[in-house]
């Protein structure tokens, strides 16, 4: 029972500590322009400091941590992993990341990390080994073998991949000797560049009986580590919870945010946070991480049909519940679709000033620091519980509201201005001041008010 109790304590701690964060994502290899494969024989180019200016532009923009990944040497895209214990030539030396680590801490954020777990490249060094002496190699129950047959490359055995992908091989994340070498991989980041926490690459398909050990050791170096799944579907309560992740990715809210602009639909995206978060949601309490695209999914900017459904998007981004996240050069609009299954364009080489100018929607970068500031300041948006107050195929409005303090947001994809009338159960009469224009607050009678909601846009309120 106490055990539970620490578990259910550590918990709810980690839930208040995670729903306040803000985090912004880099993907060093694409942001930094290295060579797309490593040739393993280079020295070390050390690449590391362009990633400051980034650095600088999203503490400004209100970050408070830094998902920043993969960094650890690898054969091309970073997920195929090498070596555990060495960061990506490409990139630069371990010397060179923890001074980086140094800087993201000083700029008061934390610095977290993806923890690529469930497979390797056909260049991690004990897998060479396997190819090398297939029947003499200690390491062959590392993986998934099949001797009876070869591989797609001409190997004298198949292995497991992941998803069709065989420059990708299954690791057996069962097997005492690799839990002891990953294990000691966390250890070492933590100890040599003091990470916050991890997002875990394929946790919907990585064995969760070692995700709730990697919990455990990773707790037992920090109490305060955060451990984030990349889930695509299915229940997320499977993941999270006492003695397993922190929080899981939000895709089922991913999809309706950009689905429910495109389609005109707003009863979509309304449906899923319900379902996940209304009075009898799934996922109630739980910070869910939030995102508008990322590394594998085409730019927010590509994807809507309607250039502008992106302001009102980003409001919804903000004041929905869950842990908001965005993408290096998306706050600017920046374009990016993936091309003959290519991920290139989604990962660009940029800096801050070059997305600045190229972007499609340069102005968004100032409502989205607006955004931040404001779920920094109003602990409803952080922790609020949510409740809609009405929906219609392109106006919906909810609250978030904790004890002490109750928030409106309403948004509107339409290209036209309306007018939303909302009943407010419980609502004392006064003013709801609109947060996003200072100028411009509404009355509040019997219970209702009438919202003139500007095109494509929304309001954020507070009760006066």
């Amino acid at each position: 029972m106490a055990e539970d109790s620490r578990a259910l304590g550590h918990t709810a701690r980690m839930s208040h500590l995670l729903g306040d964060a803000f985090v912004y994502h880099l993907y060093p290899l694409g942001v930094l322009g290295a060579p797309a494969r490593n040739d393993f024989a280079a020295a070390p180019v050390q690449r590391l400091d362009g990633l400051l200016p980034w650095l600088d532009s999203a503490a400004q923009l209100g970050a408070t941590a830094l998902y920043v990944g993969p960094v650890f040497e690898s054969t091309a895209h970073g997920y195929d992993t090498a070596d555990y214990y060495h960061v990506d030539r490409r990139l630069g030396d371990d010397a060179a990341f923890a001074a980086f680590s140094e800087q993201v801490h000083r700029h008061g954020m934390k610095l977290l990390l993806d923890g690529v777990f469930h497979h390797v490249g056909r260049d991690f060094w004990a897998f060479r080994d396997v190819l090398a002496s297939p029947e003499a190699s200690r390491y062959r129950d590392w993986f998934y073998l099949d001797p009876n047959r070869p591989s797609l490359y001409g190997d004298p055995f198949s292995y497991q991949g992941w998803r069709g992908h065989f420059d990708l091989v299954k690791l057996n994340v069962q097997h005492p000797d690799v839990k002891r070498h990953l294990f000691d991989a966390v250890r070492s980041w933590v100890e040599r560049f003091q990470i916050d926490g991890l997002r875990l690459d394929a946790a919907d398909v990585l064995d969760r009986e070692f995700q709730s050990e990697l919990a455990q050791v990773s707790r037992g170096l920090r109490a305060d580590f955060w451990l984030i799944g990349e889930v695509i579907h299915g229940d997320y309560r499977r993941w999270v919870g006492p003695g397993r992740l922190d929080s899981v990715t939000n895709y089922e809210l991913y999809k309706g945010l950009y689905s429910s602009h495109n389609d005109a639909n707003y009863f979509e995206v309304a449906h899923s946070l319900a379902r996940q978060f209304g009075p009898n949601g799934m996922y109630a309490g739980m910070p869910l991480y939030t995102f508008a695209d990322n590394h594998d999914v085409d730019r927010i900017a590509s994807r809507l049909k309607e250039s502008n459904d992106i302001y009102p998007l980003h409001i919804l981004l903000f004041t929905v519940p869950g842990v908001p996240s965005i993408y290096y050069g998306s706050e600017w609009g920046v374009l990016g679709r993936k091309t003959s299954g290519s991920d290139a364009p989604l990962r660009p080489a940029l800096t801050p000033s070059a997305a600045a100018s190229s972007g499609a929607k340069p102005d968004l970068r100032a409502s989205v620091l607006r955004l931040a500031a404001l779920r920094q300041t109003l602990p409803a948006l952080r922790r609020g519980a949510y409740h809609e107050l009405a929906v219609a195929s392109q106006q919906f409005a909810f609250e978030r509201f904790t004890d002490d303090q109750r928030i409106v947001i309403a948004v509107n994809s339409s290209a036209q201005s309306c007018e939303l009338r909302l009943k407010l159960p419980g609502s004392t009469p006064g003013q709801l001041l609109d947060l996003l224009d200072a100028e411009r607050s509404f009355a509040v009678r019997d219970g209702q008010v009438v919202l003139p909601l500007p095109a494509q846009s929304g309001r954020i309120l507070r009760h006066v």
